[in-house]
């Protein structure tokens, strides 16, 4: 296996294709702490350019020293800077899904780095703004669901085979619609860093409790100025009204929404996802 140091530990990390001469693209998984593998469908990019997957620290095949005080948005966005440092990726595309377009775009706003590219795939600018809109989506659950929920959240009791029975439902519909689910998504399931997410985010999906809950760059967007696309499924969490505010603060930027995808739609509609990067990309 290959490693990179960086603080707190070792990150793991490998590159899928040979094209040398082709400009990489650096992705970010999301989470925190859910590894790279329920992004294994953008490995289908790697016919036209080098395609770099790493495990953020805390999950996955990296370290996971299990201090907190390391679960930080300026850790890291340190790590992310010294993972590019450490591969020598002076040119770089810079994708980000879910969590890691947040960290893509604080990296962006915080380091001023040298980009060709941003691409943000169901990343949220706010999250009060993705609490909010992830309320009205858990509103259409069913009440029997929704009570289910809430009082094992009030109780602490989110481990619980019936809270994670409960929340289920609204998985399937506006995290990722296949079924199966694919064996990627499982393993970042099961090879999560959940001290990472229970510490930033919280217990789910919709319920951030965590330091990111007040997270909020929306009105920061101006400031990004390297050519950006927003890629989101119609159904996604993060969702497309979010989006479309996003759209209009990024100077130049592009949006596209897919039809019968949410969250995960570079696996739903991979098709798709490969024809709309790499017409963008190239």
């Amino acid at each position: 296996m290959s490693y990179i140091d960086v603080p707190g530990g070792r990150v793991w990390y490998k590159i899928v294709g040979e094209q040398h001469d082709a400009t990489p693209l650096l992705c970010l998984h999301g989470g925190p702490g859910f590894t790279h593998n329920y992004l294994e469908a953008l490995e289908g990019l790697a016919d036209r350019r080098p395609v770099i997957f790493y495990d953020q620290l805390g999950c996955g095949n990296s370290d996971r020293p299990g201090d907190p005080a390391l679960w930080t948005v300026d850790r890291f966005v340190e790590e992310l800077a010294q993972v590019r440092a450490a591969l020598h990726l002076d040119d770089l595309h810079l994708f980000g899904s879910s969590w890691g377009g947040m960290l893509a775009m604080q990296y962006v706003l915080d380091r001023r780095p040298a980009l060709r590219s941003l691409i943000l795939c169901g990343s949220p600018a706010s999250m009060p703004r993705w609490v909010a809109d992830c309320a009205e989506l858990l509103a259409q659950q069913p009440q029997d669901v929704q009570a289910t929920i809430r009082e094992h959240e009030e109780s602490g009791f989110t481990a619980c085979p019936e809270y994670q029975a409960a929340i289920l439902g609204f998985y399937r519909e506006h995290v990722c619609r296949l079924d199966p689910w694919p064996d990627g998504l499982e393993r970042s399931f099961e090879q999560a860093g959940y001290d990472v997410y229970n510490t930033m985010n919280g217990p789910s999906e919709f319920t951030v409790t965590g330091t990111l809950r007040t997270w909020d760059i929306m009105d920061r967007l101006g400031e990004i100025y390297v050519p950006t696309l927003l890629v989101g499924g119609r159904y996604d969490e993060c969702r497309p009204s979010h989006l479309t505010e996003m759209r209009r603060r990024i100077r130049g930027s592009q949006l596209a929404i897919i039809e019968e995808a949410s969250h995960l739609c570079f696996a739903e509609q991979p098709a798709e996802f490969m024809r709309i990067l790499n017409s963008f990309l190239s």
